[in-house]
């Protein structure tokens, strides 16, 4: 297998489909839908091209400078000494 062009959009038998992030003649970074970021060996990886356009990704809000990031907050034990597993955000 030879190295695939960057913003190329490929499906993998197991991780579904995704965008090669960057690729040389050994190593390969694919960015999978589903699954997030892989390397792979270029001579090893079996892909094939995928139809149509790959999804639009969220892109992280970026927090301006002097503006609060919103805390997250663990419940306490409940009476039972088991934790309740809830997890609030806090304003």
């Amino acid at each position: 297998m030879q190295a695939r062009a960057a913003g190329e959009y490929i499906k993998h038998s197991q991780y579904g489909c995704g965008v090669v992030k960057e690729s040389n003649p050994s190593r390969t970074t694919i960015d999978f839908d589903e699954h997030g970021v892989k390397l792979f060996v270029t001579s090893l990886m079996v892909v094939e091209a995928a139809e149509g356009v790959p999804p639009k990704r969220r892109r992280a809000r970026r927090v301006k400078a002097g503006e609060a990031v919103p805390a997250v907050k663990i419940a306490k034990a409940g009476p039972a000494g088991k934790s309740a597993g809830v997890v609030r955000k806090t304003k």
